[in-house]
């Protein structure tokens, strides 16, 4: 497992190291002495798994409030994904700012988000399956979300016309967030 510190601060980006031979391959998705190593272990009490039909899907941008915030290790099992993480800590000099990563069953990438970002990912394959770890239970109470096409974020994302749900259509703007705290 190689672990690197993204340009945000609290991602992580996460490589696997599989072991193969002729019959595949196996590799650890977790380990907890070299989590605790790089001081990213966390008691996780839910791992969830997204499944999207369809290329062009995004989910997102989720996050929770406090105390119900979380932190996330998020990686693909089927398909790929670009997955994008903006920093919503109102006291951080990256508030706003935004980072991504595509992530594939193939690149054996992760990313751990440290609780403070809003979250989402757009498919890029059909059948795509996202599995993430998080070491708070969900509260509908506390859960916030920014607009996916939010103009001052400028997200370059991979699709103009997603499929979404209609709660994600209708997500208040970065701004919105800023004036609500």
């Amino acid at each position: 497992m190689i672990i690197k510190p993204g340009n945000l601060q609290g991602i992580y980006d996460i490589t696997l190291a599989p072991n193969t031979d002729h019959r595949g391959y196996f590799t650890r998705l977790y380990d907890v002495n070299i989590m605790m190593a790089h001081g990213l272990h966390r008691n996780w009490v839910q791992e969830n798994r997204s499944f999207s039909k369809q290329k062009g899907t995004i989910r997102g941008l989720h996050f929770q409030h406090e105390p119900h915030a979380e932190t996330k290790l998020i990686w693909v099992s089927k398909g790929s994904i670009l997955d994008v993480f903006v920093d919503v800590r109102q006291d951080s000099p990256t508030f706003g700012c935004y980072e991504s990563r595509v992530l594939t069953e193939e690149n054996f990438a992760m990313v751990y988000i440290s609780p403070g970002f809003a979250h989402g990912f757009c498919t890029l394959s059909d059948n795509c399956e996202v599995v993430y770890k998080v070491d708070n239970v969900y509260s509908p109470a506390h859960e916030g979300g920014i607009l996916w096409k939010d103009a001052s974020l400028q997200i370059p994302w991979p699709v103009d016309q997603p499929i979404m749900s209609a709660k994600d259509q209708v997500l208040p703007t970065l701004d919105t967030l800023k004036r609500r705290d």
